[in-house]
């Protein structure tokens, strides 16, 4: 009987994924939706233990997955949904690629991110809402783009935010100005021709800027 239980254990420990197994399966889904003409992804290996090893990397302690440096990469494809199931990541640098496609609204899973830099893609769509849910986020930079719509008014729920750049992009409507949005300057949207400025609290709704 007791030989019966440990075979029982044992199968549940091989059957079940680690956490770093599930986040190495997630950035592995990010290499096949990519272009890597530099193979700067080569030493992305799928059959390791755990993604620590691969170049470009950054694990903490416990072997979960905490930066991911990729910016000017020459990489070209689309961002996946499963990269917000790395729990832990604190930095996620993909910026001066040559991304599309949207912005997963799972980015807004990834609880303890610090830094998101998405700068100098091409990426389009809106700005997800989602993002709104990181709250140690201090360093959003998702300028020079082709992003549309509206800056989402919760984004202004921020309060860690430190630097916004939303520049060079079509967005719409009205800039935000309460929460952690009052100190930032018009220099970060800049160039979105269809953002008519700031609004203006209790003479201007929200959603009454131009965004047909």
């Amino acid at each position: 009987m007791a030989i019966c239980f440990l075979l029982h254990i044992f199968l549940l420990l091989l059957l079940t994924p680690t956490n770093a197994n599930l986040e190495g399966d997630a950035l592995y889904a990010l290499r096949r939706a990519v272009n890597d003409p530099d193979n700067v992804l080569q030493s992305w290996d799928p059959t390791l233990v755990d993604p620590c090893t691969w170049f470009h990397v950054t694990c903490d302690s416990e072997n979960r997955v905490t930066r991911l440096d990729l910016g000017n990469a020459k990489l070209s494809g689309i961002l996946v949904p499963e990269l917000g199931k790395l729990e832990r990541l604190q930095y996620l640098e993909l910026y001066m690629n040559n991304l599309v496609g949207s912005i997963p609204a799972e980015i807004g899973s990834l609880k303890s991110l610090v830094s998101l830099d998405l700068y100098h893609n091409n990426l389009t769509g809106t700005i997800p809402p989602s993002i709104s849910k990181l709250s140690n986020l201090r360093f959003l930079r998702l300028n020079g783009n082709r992003l549309t719509g509206r800056v989402p008014r919760k984004l202004t729920k921020l309060a860690n935010l430190k630097i916004i750049d939303v520049s060079n992009n079509d967005l719409c409507g009205y800039i935000p100005i309460s929460g952690a949005f009052s100190k930032f300057t018009e220099d970060s949207f800049k160039n979105n021709p269809r953002l008519e400025g700031p609004e203006l609290m209790g003479f201007v709704r929200y959603d009454a800027g131009g965004c047909n």
